[in-house]
């Protein structure tokens, strides 16, 4: 009797109970293991008159959360994470049985993982520019035709155009809370210091807290120039001779040897300097120029110290979450890992197989970790999808600093071959998500932009995207890719294209164009920094090389007419595509003539930026402009340090 005096209490703080953790698939499972036999064992009591309103509503909280498994409104938070040049075979998940990534792991189990995820180029910029927009990175002027394939200078003028439409842009409209925690490296100003007009502020993004630009060697003291290395060499050697030159004229002038002018000494003096500032200001001093960090527009640290960068990019992470927790919210936590110059953390370091990158992907994956247990520490896990990838393949040319691609050839850079373009995808969505599901179908980072368009319930109009809504293929609702055909480019020149063909499972890839690898036969490209995508540097191929990945993923058995009966067709189709893509590039003009007229021809294909479009990668838009160089203090006497906390 005393118990049947205090059900009421009972049934109330159930109900307060459930309402807490709605949303929480774990705990509501705990909860209904506990409430359901409550019920039924205190079915005699609860049956009375007076208890059947109490009955009623504990029963309907519990039907509730049990067929919609979301919050009050039903469009999803997201946690996208994306790391930097980390290969496939990096990850335990993927296949490697000696670098720990028990948090990468536990997504995948927990979650779904492609096999076949594909980014849209093989390098930083272009990768980003894609995933954001849903389109390849030449619709939006960011595949180079030139040398440098990615932005050089964070005072440079190019970098994604703000005409561009961002999956950021898209769900602020949708009324979701927007943050970018990490690199952005997709430029910064326009015309003047503070325009601000390629900020992610400006790309849908209410938050902004980390790297403008990227790491890179030159961020920390000691390291190898990665930064047109030839170029500063060329220049100095030039502001040497000239100043010997100059030197040499003031000598013979004073004794008497030369009549020199004046006149002509002072110009020469001005040229001199001006040559020493040409390669000097900006190459000396690029660790003050390039790494720097950001919250929204203003420079908070100027340069950054990167023994406290990975601990503060986390906890920005972490804060995110938490003060958005309430409502709707995308978060893009794009980390330095595992770019170089790598972090050396002394509570990872020594501790891998593998030296300090193995020490860096361990420290990747704790950071995963406790971003995953923030999500799941809120009650927010039935109501986040969680999404992890790398912007392309591993950098393979430094084996002690670089990443390692599992069976694939190639990496870093090479738009053709697996190893730089085939990356890890895991979701995560308890509740909506099938557990354990691997996809082995054609998968591009492209289609994270309508996948959450269509998450988010966005219904509005849009441009013509590249990417395809991923969940039908997620939730098991479908078997194969809408990608029938899959373009892969290095900067703007067409390097592949991949066909599954409707019939089939084969996954058939048509290869135009490989890089020359140096030295011979090591399968990259250490003679230099990475390899390149045109000119003496490549191979081309006519007929092209075909392989079929579904028997031959490592890419080393060419198939012919002898041993392949759909050897032509292959060939056939993917020219045909390839033709109907150049027509969906209205303003798209061939800087080298071979696609030009008629049908298509095989061989280098380099297509032009969109009609419109200006070239965000041409050596007036990449190169260092002092007057768009973003600093804190006044210019040039940049320099801060970051004393500052995530906003509560």
């Amino acid at each position: 009797m005393h118990h049947v005096m205090h059900l009421d209490v009972v049934i109330i703080r159930v109900h307060a109970v459930i309402i807490r953790l709605h949303g929480c698939v774990s705990c509501a499972h705990l909860l209904k293991s506990f409430a359901l036999p409550f019920i039924i064992d205190m079915t005699p009591y609860l049956l009375r008159p007076t208890r059947l309103a109490s009955l009623a509503l504990l029963v309907l909280m519990l039907g509730v959360d049990e067929v919609t498994g979301l919050g009050l409104d039903s469009r999803p938070n997201f946690v996208l994470i994306m790391v930097d040049d980390l290969g496939i075979g990096d990850v335990g998940c993927y296949g490697n049985h000696t670098i720990r990534t028990p948090n990468i792991d536990r997504l995948a189990l927990e979650g779904v993982k492609l096999s076949q995820h594909i980014a849209a180029a093989p390098l930083c910029t272009p990768s980003r520019a894609a995933f954001l927009t849903g389109r390849y990175a030449l619709r939006s002027g960011l595949a180079s035709s030139g040398r440098v394939p990615v932005l050089l200078f964070l005072a440079g003028s190019g970098g994604l155009p703000p005409t561009e439409t961002t999956f950021a842009k898209r769900l602020q409209k949708q009324g979701y809370t927007t943050g970018l925690v990490g690199k952005w490296h997709l430029g910064v100003n326009c015309v003047s210091r503070g325009d601000h007009c390629h900020h992610p502020n400006q790309h849908g993004f209410h938050y902004f807290y980390g790297l403008p630009f990227t790491l890179f060697n030159n961020c920390v003291p000691g390291q190898p120039v990665d930064v047109l290395a030839d170029v500063e060499q060329v220049l100095r050697s030039l502001s040497q001779l000239l100043g010997l030159g100059l030197l040499t004229l003031v000598c013979l002038r004073a004794l008497g040897l030369l009549s020199v002018s004046v006149g002509l000494l002072v110009a020469l003096t001005c040229l001199t300097a001006g040559g020493v500032a040409v390669w000097y200001v900006p190459f000396r001093f690029l660790q003050t120029w390039n790494c720097i960090v950001m919250r929204n527009q203003e420079v908070v640290e100027q340069p950054l110290v990167m023994e406290t960068l990975a601990e503060r990019m986390l906890n920005e992470a972490q804060h995110f979450i938490s003060r958005n927790a309430h409502q709707p919210f995308l978060l893009f936590f794009s980390l330095a890992h595992v770019h170089t110059p790598l972090f050396n953390s002394p509570a990872f370091a020594g501790k891998s197989r593998h030296g300090v990158y193995g020490d860096n992907v361990e420290e990747m994956d704790w950071i995963i970790g406790q971003v995953t247990e923030t999500v799941d520490s809120l009650g927010l896990a039935n109501n986040t999808m969680m999404y992890f990838t790398s912007d392309h393949g591993g950098h393979i040319e430094d084996p002690q600093r670089g990443g390692w691609n599992g069976i694939y050839k190639g990496g870093k850079a090479m738009g053709g071959w697996e190893g730089g373009i085939r990356v890890p995808g895991i979701f995560r969505w308890p509740g909506r998500l099938p557990a354990g599901r691997v996809v082995d179908q054609p998968t591009s980072l492209m289609d994270l932009y309508p996948t959450l368009r269509h998450l988010a319930q966005d219904t509005e109009a849009d441009r013509p995207l590249d990417g395809h809504d991923l969940m039908p293929l997620l939730e098991g609702r479908s078997r194969r890719s809408e990608h029938q055909f899959m373009l892969h480019y290095c900067g703007s020149y067409l390097h592949a294209v991949r066909w599954q063909p409707p019939d089939c499972d084969s996954v058939f890839k048509v290869h135009y164009v490989t890089p020359v690898f140096s030295p011979a036969g090591t399968g990259g490209c250490s003679d230099q920094e990475f390899c390149s995508c045109y000119g003496d540097q490549v191979t081309s191929h006519d007929p092209p090389l075909v392989y079929d990945l579904l028997h031959d993923p490592t890419e080393s058995r060419p198939l012919s007419p002898a041993n392949e009966r759909r050897f032509a067709e292959v060939l056939r189709r993917v020219d045909e595509a390839v033709a109907v893509h150049r027509g969906t590039l209205p303003g798209g003009h061939l800087t080298e003539g071979t696609l030009n007229e008629g049908p298509v021809t095989r061989g280098p294909r380099t297509q032009g930026p969109e009609h419109g479009v200006p070239n965000q990668m041409s050596w007036d838009q990449i190169l260092w402009k002092p007057w768009l160089q973003p600093c804190c203090g006044t210019f040039p006497f940049c320099g801060c340090q970051d004393n500052s906390r995530p906003p509560g």
